[in-house]
């Protein structure tokens, strides 16, 4: 659409000198600032609830996998078969 549109001096200066810039015409950047422009006006939407988790109370430290328990004693296991067997000899 075509329309004749008076800016102020120093409007015309700053998208003038944004064209220069980012190397596009003048009729682009009058467009994407108007575009940008009128969004900032519309009411934005409400904020979403905030996700939320709740602490989980563990026996366990940070870290260790309970799943893995039984491999962890059988390691344990093997170490301490292993330091005995070297004490009697």
């Amino acid at each position: 659409m075509r329309t004749t549109l008076t800016l102020d001096e120093d409007v015309a200066t700053r998208l003038r000198d944004l064209a220069h810039r980012r190397k596009l015409p003048f009729k682009e950047v009058v467009n994407a600032v108007l575009r940008r422009g009128l969004a900032a006006q519309e009411p934005r939407a409400a904020p979403q609830r905030r996700f939320r988790v709740d602490a989980f109370s563990s026996p366990f430290r940070p870290g260790v996998d309970p799943l893995r328990l039984n491999q962890l004693n059988d390691a344990l296991e093997a170490r301490r078969f292993g330091e005995g067997t070297r004490s009697h000899r």
